[in-house]
């Protein structure tokens, strides 16, 4: 059996396994670079559960025109630049793979614009390794990524979307946690031309209590008392749910690290304990 070499299509698609699991993992990957960017201003439209259309518009720092090929290149990133840059990474990403892996599953076109150019540039990729040469476009300021046809040369993967409406469900999943986090940003996000969300940039803590409610209820933040601790150069700040909001379930918790979702065991049976303590507390003290 001889080694060859596999097609740079063929390695995408199979990096695209990993990275694109399903719509909202795109809108993940696109968000995130739009935040990277420094947006002000987000709207996201989709079509379909994902299947048909995303796409993600921002207002941010944009992309040159001579960069847009190596936008869509695998391991190729302005996030780091040496071995030292990956133990103080501050940006949502840094590998440089999400969007080739996406416009190699895809129909993807890239507009982008920055501030001292005199007009935006537009590139497509559909998975065919064509290298298409940029195109002016009347777009403004800041980055707008279209992927449709998702997993239209991958049937096998498409096959396993599911419905619509979960699909959807899976995104607005997605957004919602990323709002959480990224309050300096507004967000706007349709779904077959009709409006789902609407987030203002939310600057002062009563501004970003308004987010709260629109995201997890007015009922929750009602319930709900601001906490902010710095102690041995860290830093813990956010919105703990009084005991009397209590649920028998964590759909309501959210953890982020530098503005990055995590999931962690270890905190979740921390919380848990400690919603545990207070209860029993609360009963001696009743």
């Amino acid at each position: 059996m001889h080694i060859k070499s596999l097609s740079t299509q063929l390695v995408n698609q199979i990096a695209a396994g990993e990275v694109v699991e399903r719509p909202s993992s795109v809108i993940k990957e696109l968000l995130e670079n739009s935040f990277d960017a420094g947006a002000g201003q987000i709207s996201i439209d989709i079509e379909q559960g994902g299947a048909g259309l995303i796409r993600v518009r921002d207002d941010g720092c944009g992309i040159d025109k001579d960069d847009l090929r190596l936008a869509l290149a695998r391991h190729a990133t302005s996030k780091i630049a040496s071995l030292n840059d990956l133990e103080q990474v501050n940006s949502m990403g840094f590998r440089g793979e999400a969007l080739p892996s996406i416009s190699s599953v895809s129909r993807l076109t890239l507009i982008s614009r920055t501030a001292d150019s005199d007009c935006a540039w537009a590139i497509t990729a559909d998975g065919t390794e064509q290298d298409v040469d940029p195109k002016p476009d009347p777009h403004p300021q800041g980055t707008t990524i279209e992927v449709r046809d998702l997993f239209y040369n991958t049937p096998a993967r498409r096959k396993f979307l599911k419905t619509e409406r979960t699909e959807l469900n899976h995104i607005e999943g997605v957004v919602r946690r990323l709002a959480l986090s990224q309050f300096e940003t507004g967000l706007t996000m349709t779904h077959n031309q009709k409006m789902l969300l609407s987030l203002k940039p939310a600057q002062s803590e009563v501004q970003q209590e308004q987010r709260i409610a629109k995201i997890l209820g007015s009922e929750f933040i009602g319930n709900a008392v601001r906490v902010e601790f710095e102690a041995s150069g860290l830093q813990l700040a956010g919105w703990v749910g009084l005991p009397t909001f209590s649920r028998s379930q964590p759909d309501m918790q959210y953890f982020y690290v530098n503005s990055r979702m995590v999931r962690d065991k270890l905190v979740s049976h921390a919380i848990r304990r400690s919603e545990e303590h207070t209860s029993e507390l609360q009963s001696h003290l009743n």
